[in-house]
């Protein structure tokens, strides 16, 4: 753990009670999120950032603009009273390259010091190591290279196994690399391999993928999104072949500044450092020889709630926990999901565990429509699973999700938009989940009960539903319906045993 992180500190070994917050300092932006608690994947309550720009022209002075610090501290004197207004209870306030580099950083912590806030001066090693943990929070089982692109610095770290290994921090920041594109056309990857040497970075590995940490690199992810019409609007685990890099260099250079405007979630100022982002991205993924690019919404501030989280927590399934918690705020009935995951198991005996995962996340959310009108829960269904706050699931894994809420709600056919980023053959097997669903939750009511009395199964050229022998009334019209339905999914007969 690195010490001192936390200002009102908790004990890594348990929760914090109440909201924690964090303030980033970061060279680009300085950024408030308060977070609901410190469960798996705590929901934000809140996030605002302000562009004061402490980084630029960092590179040229040395120092930190008088006119960015004052931005910052007015962004900070806000930040801190919003704090307490929410209440936070524990808040981390973390600062990085800008005001580590800068030869009057001292005097901008003096100034946040004077507001009451105690800021924790990362190094680049502590930065880094951070970085990597936010994708870790994301994606336990990484495996690649993490690089975080800050105004000031560019952070790479190698994760495997759950774990930060190699890590180093670069004074690469996107807005330092406009100066150094200046001096020539090789600049830039001259830059990289000096970098790279004199660090003794070794946590390179060819074939590799590359996890891309920061607001830079998220706003090229968004245009090559805008580009090539990508169905949702998801940077999170948008994942794009290592050459996009070089050719949305090229197509950056003879673009339109005015049509950037039409790509959303693209804000004037990210727009401005596209170029460099795009130009540092080409030359660190060909230095690194990484296979795919990975884009990354957990980051720096992530990681530094996964870090004081005890083992058991970080350990748990992102998607699970999330998919858990929306079901109890949404369902009727919190433990219907896990009961329905358990219900359904027995015919979709040789899934993948990835399969098995995506099904449990449905299972947890199937309920997430009934307060809807009865014509839209379906479209509600599909808007949770393709559109939700999620982590640990890609984009296929939220059209399978989606099309088994689509069918279990009612609908009939292939969910909108899934079809372009999921197979037929897995959009058919979640159509099998929906249905599945679909049974369990008329059998049952939504209650407990009938679900752990009674079971499925498919045997020989039979769909078998067993009911308990108190139970053959629930056998109803609607509930035959629905059995024959699914049975006929599977290619079976549909048959009742009870007893």
């Amino acid at each position: 753990m690195t010490p001192g992180l936390l200002l009102r500190a908790a004990a890594p070994a348990a929760l914090p009670d109440g909201r924690v917050g964090i303030i980033d300092i970061g060279s680009n932006s300085i950024r408030l999120v308060v977070y609901e608690g410190a469960g798996r994947i705590p929901a934000i309550l809140f996030n605002e950032k302000v562009m004061a720009g402490l980084g630029k022209g960092l590179a040229t002075t040395g120092a930190l603009d008088p006119a960015a610090m004052a931005r910052g501290l007015s962004a900070l004197a806000r930040f801190r009273l919003l704090a307490e207004r929410m209440q936070v209870a524990t808040l981390h306030v973390v600062a990085t390259a800008a005001v580590r580099d800068a030869v009057n950083g001292d005097e901008f912590l003096a100034g946040a010091t004077a507001l009451g806030l105690e800021v924790r001066l990362l190094s680049g090693g502590e930065e880094a190591e951070m970085a990597g943990e936010g994708v870790l929070a994301a994606f336990p089982d990484a495996d690649g290279i993490v690089g975080d692109l800050g105004g000031g610095s560019l952070e790479l770290v190698r994760v495997r196994a759950g774990a930060v290994h190699e890590r180093a921090s670069f004074p690469l920041g996107v807005l330092r690399v406009g100066a150094i594109r200046k001096r020539g056309p090789r600049a830039l990857r001259q830059a990289v391999r000096t970098a790279f040497a004199r660090s003794g970075w070794r946590g390179a590995g060819t074939g590799l993928p590359f996890y891309m940490v920061g607001g830079s690199w998220r706003a090229l992810a968004r245009l090559v999104m805008h580009i090539t019409g990508y169905p949702l609007p998801i940077v999170h685990g948008f994942t794009m072949p290592v050459a996009t890099a070089a050719n949305i260099k090229r197509i950056l250079a003879r673009a339109d500044k005015a049509a950037l405007k039409d790509v959303q979630g693209l804000s004037n100022t990210r727009a401005a450092t596209l170029p460099d982002a795009a130009a540092l991205l080409a030359v660190v993924a060909g230095e690194l020889e990484v296979c795919q690019l990975i884009t990354s919404a957990y980051g720096l501030r992530e990681g530094v709630l996964h870090r004081h989280l005890p083992g058991e927590v970080r350990g748990l399934d992102p998607l699970i926990c999330a998919t858990r918690d929306e079901g109890s705020r949404q369902g009727r009935f919190p433990e219907h999901g896990d009961l329905l995951e358990r219900w359904t198991a027995p015919l979709f005996l040789g899934e993948s565990a990835d399969e098995a995962r995506l099904r449990h996340a449905a299972c947890l959310l199937a309920d997430v429509g009934w307060r809807a009108h009865p014509e839209f829960r379906a479209e509600r269904g599909v808007e949770t699973a393709l559109h939700g706050n999620w982590v640990g699931v890609d984009a296929r894994g939220r059209a399978m999700i989606a099309q088994a809420l689509f069918t279990s709600f009612g609908a009939a056919g292939v969910a909108p938009v899934v079809s372009q980023l999921a197979t037929p053959a897995e959009l058919e097997g979640a159509i099998r989940w929906g249905l599945a669903l679909r049974l369990g939750q008329r059998l049952s009511g939504g209650v407990a009960g009938p679900l752990k009395t009674s079971g499925v199964a498919l045997v020989e050229d039979q769909l078998v539903l067993r009911l308990a022998p108190g139970d053959a009334g629930l056998y109803g019209e609607a509930v035959e319906r629905r059995h024959r339905t699914l049975a006929a999914a599977f290619g079976r007969r549909a048959a009742l045993r009870t007893g």
